[in-house]
């Protein structure tokens, strides 16, 4: 007996003992299966066109989100040791920020699918998977939360968003969006496949019930007896030998009252639906317990719009363990059958759904832009990489695919500081990379000291670098040079342009051209021993170098103004005329170290050359080391001595010509009305325009239809108001003018060439630039110099000679 009772004790201990830890063990289980969820955050964008939202019922965008519950009914089930797969949908606003975020977790084997079947529903929907949870409980603090269950049977509705005047997601961001920094809170809801068949069986057996006269409470009574009772009725209808339909038989059918018949249209409604297991937590996090509570109370009085004339959602608050218990099962996503509540895809649809741009809650995480695919001619290698295309977690690099395509040009928009000169930079260093004949004109210079930081060493002799403000050592720029007649006309005619856009138009005029042009002309005369701009002063106040220069004048009008206008021109007259003429170029002359480079007869560099032979022309026209006047009279001399050097290689054969990439940040300060001929021809020529500044109001309206009409490839990076209304007819209907407004730094939105054919509006990320190296900069700068500049001493002699300025 004794060892049968020990036997027996060892038995019971075992089987504790195995209980306890095949209880640990299913603890486990479920923790693994909770890290074993993927987390995503969705975002939907804010803005949409208003034609479109006018266009757009809040309803049924929000009965959209139907479709997507739908597809978590097909979650496979597990087996009686196994938790069923769930998906948990939260809105929280986290700890030490103040956005309101919407979340959902779904199993790691849903993860692939989950953002099409988001995207097949809210197309402009971006879907983000976060690699590390976020957290809305402070280290220090005191927490609060509830759980809420439905006051009355599952049977019975509540009110949806088809019978709520607004949408009900509006009173539960507005309680998130009052969380401090400080704070944290968040509304969860768990969702798990309901199988049990039985429900629909038993709600339209209440519907019988009470469609014989019966009250639903009566209804509710007799349907939901316990089994055992039910089995009883049944064994004593047998023994008696008679049924409960045989007993009612004589008994009078009473017809429902009205709010029965209501119910009843109620019951029939909630299970038109399918049905979903569902727990729905909410929880706070503050520095005191009666902040925490004051955060969950607020957020349970959001769930009150949700009450109907049968059902409502009633608070159960959690303390202690319980407390601890609910804590622990919001942190790993577990689905707790003593919280369960059964609704439809409806009513589930009502308390979560993703916001729409009705919302007006602040602090609401949206996407700042759309998203729109890129287009199917995109390469995967080119000549040159511009960045990646992200679009729907799909990551696809974005080259300008051939030379043809780069020849129509490139003309980028943006905002200081949204990344348009890292993106030139990287343009840069890859053509540089690549050999190609390269030239920048940088308003600023960080441009042309981070692209000097990565000149390779085997393309250091190639580098022709320009800047005026090294007073030692100036290198000369002569904008009266010229090859051949067609040149000087249009050196003579790109001057008066020059000096038309520096000065304003009241102090400039028909007097001042004829003037200007025919002391152009006349210093242009011999081209053996061309003028400066340094000498104009002198050929109008200096008769025997005027009459010197007429000498090899042979255009009879230009011999005529000299001879006769001129001369006949006395008194003050010829007083106010010269000074008319002479303090506009004064300006410059009056200026040493602008005096000292465009007073040289020869340029220390030949821009014609530079192309032929694909070198590296890097001018650094910095406003703060050179002056605004300055840097915008140089880069003007210098754009049009481009145009000028590619129009000679004319007399090159065509398939001769080598490609020339000329990058012009802020380009509007270098630019006349003739950028509509460089846009237009140039590209036979094959120089090739990369052209940037900052917002349109920069540009005359004809320089701007001109870049608009004219270039192949169009990008903006985030812009103001202004040019977001323009621009957005190059960019719809993909991409709108909020889109413009809102798009994250170093992203662009662009339209380009792809096999000479203008590919659809997208959206790409721009790499960062390459920082290069440093050290290497003075090398190439002293090499430049050594080739291209001469020394001041020597210069400085020699323009006092030609111009005489100590002596007028």
């Amino acid at each position: 007996m004794f060892y049968l009772f020990l036997l027996f004790g060892a038995v019971i201990f075992f089987f504790f003992i195995g209980l306890f830890f095949f209880f640990k063990w299913q603890n486990k289980k479920h923790i693994l299966e909770s890290l074993g969820m993927s987390l995503f955050l969705v975002k939907m964008p804010k803005y949409e066109k208003k034609e479109e939202k006018e266009k757009q019922d809040i309803k049924s965008l929000i009965g959209m989100v139907e479709q997507i519950y739908s597809n978590f009914l097909r979650l496979p089930q597990k087996g009686f040791f196994s938790a069923k797969p769930r998906v948990a949908l939260e809105i929280a606003s986290e700890i030490g920020g103040e956005d309101i975020s919407f979340y959902i977790a779904v199993p790691v084997k849903m993860e692939s699918n989950l953002e099409k079947i988001i995207q097949g529903v809210y197309g402009g929907a971006i879907i983000e998977k976060i690699s590390q949870d976020y957290t809305i409980f402070e280290p220090v603090g005191e927490t609060f939360a509830s759980h809420l269950l439905l006051k009355k049977s599952v049977y019975f509705p509540l009110n949806t968003y088809k019978n709520l005047d607004g949408d009900p997601l509006s009173a539960m961001t507005n309680g998130l969006s009052k969380i401090a920094p400080n704070e944290g809170a968040a509304i969860q809801i768990i969702l798990r496949p309901f199988s049990h068949k039985g429900v629909k069986g038993r709600g339209e057996a209440v519907i019988s019930e009470m469609k014989q006269g019966k009250s639903s409470k009566q209804a509710l009574a007799k349907i939901e007896r316990l089994l055992f009772l039910k089995f009883l009725d049944y064994f004593f209808e047998i023994l008696l030998g008679k049924s409960a339909k045989k007993e009612n038989k004589g008994l009078e059918k009473l017809s429902p009252s009205s709010f029965e018949e209501a119910a009843i249209q109620a019951i029939q409604m909630k299970l038109q639906k399918p049905l979903m297991e569902v727990n729905i937590r909410l929880v706070a996090a503050a520095q005191n317990k009666e902040r925490a509570e004051e955060i969950v109370y607020h957020l349970q009085g959001s769930f009150s719009q949700f009450t109907s004339t049968f059902n409502e959602l009633t608070p159960i608050e959690n303390k202690k363990a319980r407390l601890k218990k609910l804590i622990y099962n919001f942190s790993f996503r577990n689905f707790n059958k003593n919280e369960k509540i059964i609704l439809n895809l409806e009513e589930l649809a009502s308390i979560y759904h993703f916001p729409l741009f009705n919302i007006e809650s602040p602090n609401i995480k949206w996407t700042k832009t759309k998203e729109a695919a890129p287009p199917t001619g995109l390469v995967s290698e080119g000549l040159l990489l511009l960045g990646k295309s992200v679009f729907r977690g799909e990551e696809k690099p974005v080259y300008f695919a051939s030379r043809d395509d780069r020849r129509r040009h490139f003309y980028v928009l943006g905002q200081t500081g949204t990344g348009k000169s890292s993106l030139l930079q990287e343009m840069i260093r890859q053509d540089i990379q690549n050999g190609e004949g390269v030239g920048v004109i940088d308003p600023h210079g960080d441009l042309i000291e981070a692209t000097l930081a990565n000149i390779p060493k085997e393309r250091m002799n190639d580098v022709i670098l320009f800047e005026p403000f090294d007073i030692e050592r100036p290198c000369g720029l002569n904008m009266l040079e010229w090859d051949s007649l067609d040149q000087k006309d249009f050196a003579v005619s790109e001057m008066i342009a020059i000096f038309s856009k520096l000065f304003p138009p009241e102090i400039t005029g028909p007097m001042f051209e004829h003037y200007m042009r025919n002391a152009m002309l006349a210093l242009m005369a011999d081209k053996e021993n061309q003028g400066t701009l340094v000498e104009i002063p002198r050929i109008f106040t200096d008769s025997g170098f005027m009459e010197n220069r007429l000498s090899k004048v042979t255009d009879f009008l230009v011999k005529s103004f000299w001879q006769k206008e001129w001369a006949q021109t006395t008194g003050a007259t010829r007083s106010d005329m010269l000074g008319y003429v002479v303090s506009k170029v004064g300006r410059f002359v009056e200026n040493e170290m602008m005096r000292n480079i465009i007073g040289q007869s020869r340029s220390g560099f030949n821009l014609a050359n530079i192309m032929n032979e694909g070198k590296i022309f890097l001018a650094n026209l910095s406003k703060g080391l050179t002056g605004e006047m300055n840097s915008s009279l140089l880069g003007l001399i210098l754009v049009s001595k481009m145009q000028i050097a590619a129009m000679k290689r004319g007399q090159i054969p065509q398939e001769q010509r080598k490609d020339f990439y000329l990058y012009i940040d802020e380009f509007q300060n270098f630019t006349t009305n003739s950028i509509a001929t460089i846009l237009s021809e140039a590209r036979k020529y094959r120089l090739n325009l990369i052209l940037s500044h900052q917002f349109m109001p920069q540009l005359t309206d004809e320089i701007r239809n001109a870049v608009i009409g004219n270039v192949g490839s169009i990008g903006a990076f985030r812009v103001g108001a202004d040019d977001a209304e323009f621009l957005e007819k190059q960019f719809e209907p993909e991409f709108s003018k909020y889109d413009l407004l809102n798009i994250d730094n170093f992203q662009l939105i662009i339209k380009m060439m792809l096999k000479n054919t203008i590919s659809s509006p997208f959206k790409i990320k721009t790499i960062l630039p390459q920082q290069g190296n440093i050290e290497i900069m003075s090398l190439i700068k002293s090499l430049s110099k050594l080739k291209y500049t001469r020394s001041r001493i020597i210069v400085e002699k020699e323009i006092l000679q030609r111009s005489r300025l100590g002596e007028l």
